[in-house]
C-alpha cells in the first residue's frame, strides 16, 4: 500500500425517505456526489484523484477516479474515510437517539439487532425508518 501525502474526506448524507424514493444504490451515488460537493467547498481545488470503495465509479465525476473493490483493505485513504463515515453515522444515530430514545439508536446504531427489532415491534417505525426495508419481528 502506498501512503498519500494528504487526503481530504467529504461526507454526504441522504435521508431514509430519499433511499425509499430512489433505491439504496442511487442514494449511495447521490451521497457520493454530495460528499464531493462539500469537498469542493472546503478542500483543495480539483483535479483530484478520487478513490472509490467498490466497483462502481461516481457518475458525473469528470476527473480521474479509481474504483477499488474491498478498497478499505487496499488503500489507507479509503480505510481512513471508512472510519470517518462510520463516526459520522454514529454521531447521527446518537442525535436520533435523543429524539426517539425508545429505539436505542445510541446503542445499536440502527442495525437490525434483536433490541432494535423489539423496539420496532413495540413502537412501530419512526420517521427515519425506511419504508422500503423489510424487517421481521424477533422470535420471543
Amino acid at each position: 500500500m502506498a501512503l498519500a501525502r494528504s487526503a481530504t474526506v467529504g461526507v454526504g448524507v441522504v435521508s431514509p425517505a430519499r433511499i425509499d424514493e430512489v433505491n439504496i444504490l442511487e442514494a449511495t451515488r447521490e451521497a457520493m456526489r454530495l460528499a464531493l460537493a462539500r469537498l469542493r467547498d472546503v478542500g483543495p481545488p480539483a483535479p483530484w484523484l478520487l478513490l472509490v470503495d467498490g466497483h462502481l465509479p461516481v457518475p458525473g465525476y469528470a476527473e480521474q477516479q479509481i474504483p477499488l473493490v474491498k478498497g478499505d483493505g487496499r488503500s489507507l485513504a479509503i480505510a481512513a474515510a471508512s472510519i470517518v463515515a462510520k463516526e459520522a453515522r454514529d454521531q447521527l444515530m446518537r442525535a436520533y437517539d435523543r429524539r426517539w430514545p425508545m429505539y436505542g439508536f445510541a446503542q445499536h446504531k440502527g442495525y437490525g439487532t434483536i433490541a432494535h427489532r423489539r423496539a420496532l415491534a413495540e413502537h412501530g417505525p419512526c420517521p427515519i425508518h425506511r419504508a422500503s426495508f423489510s424487517w421481521t419481528a424477533p422470535d420471543d
